[in-house]
């Protein structure tokens, strides 16, 4: 456990300096956006093996990322919440909610994620309590969310991913400047560097974007992915 805490810490101090050193005005960024339910395992997959890389290379200064947590969720004629993992994915969620809104940079409420995340995947989810304190975060998306605040939040990301168009399908669903990746979402790093076009490309895409091999296996790649990807579909 105390390697696991150094390790995200190390990652979150990296990160923040990646981003003190290479920030841009947001006119400049693209707009990256995960639509995302916490106890899908495909989600939390893709946020924690996935994700990371725009925080490793740097990109992520060139990326307004939005997290948006609610997924397949439906909100019931009496105004309760259900999800499509049960009552725990319910408050998992709120709690996500919660960190965004408490710890708005990006660095913070995201490694937050990641931390819980990877809990999900280690199915570990009890510990979830113990990531801000791995991360070094007040307890303030906890209050939060026992306040019900979390549930305020939810009902705005249920707006938000209900006005998708085209309306999503399943989770992880992802966007980039209003374009649906779909079935493609593994090839986020992709679309958010060539929506820079030719002559803005970020440090960061030139990185990942380094060998041509990679380059010229992503067209090909398109059709492998979409007969291996995983996601978690919609009930309605």
């Amino acid at each position: 456990m105390a390697s696991y805490q150094r390790l995200l810490r190390f990652c979150i101090t990296s990160f923040t300096i990646f981003f003190c050193l290479l920030s841009l005005s947001s006119s400049q960024k693209v707009t990256l956006s995960l639509y995302y339910e916490a106890l899908c395992p495909y989600c939390a997959e893709f946020i924690v093996n996935h994700l990371p890389k725009i925080f490793e290379t740097g990109l992520i200064s060139s990326i307004d990322l939005q997290l948006v947590p609610w997924g397949n969720a439906v909100i019931r004629p009496d105004g309760t919440i259900l999800c499509q993992h049960g009552e725990a994915e319910c408050a998992l969620n709120a709690i996500h909610a919660c960190a965004i809104n408490a710890y708005p940079d990006v660095m913070k409420h995201f490694g937050y994620i990641y931390c819980t995340e990877r809990l999900v995947l280690e199915n570990k989810l009890e510990k979830w309590a113990d990531c801000l304190e791995m991360v070094g975060l007040s307890r303030a998306a906890v209050d939060c969310y026992i306040n019900g605040y979390g549930n305020q939040l939810e009902q705005r990301y249920a707006e938000e991913t209900s006005e998708l168009y085209p309306a999503h399908r399943f989770v992880p669903w992802v966007v980039v400047n209003n374009q649906p990746l779909q079935e493609n979402y593994q090839n986020f790093v992709m679309y958010v560097c060539n929506a820079y076009g030719s002559n803005q490309v970020p440090e960061g895409c030139r990185i990942l974007n380094s060998s041509l091999e990679t380059l010229s296996r992503f067209n090909s790649s398109v059709e492998k992915l979409s007969n291996i990807h995983q996601v978690c579909y919609t009930n309605h």
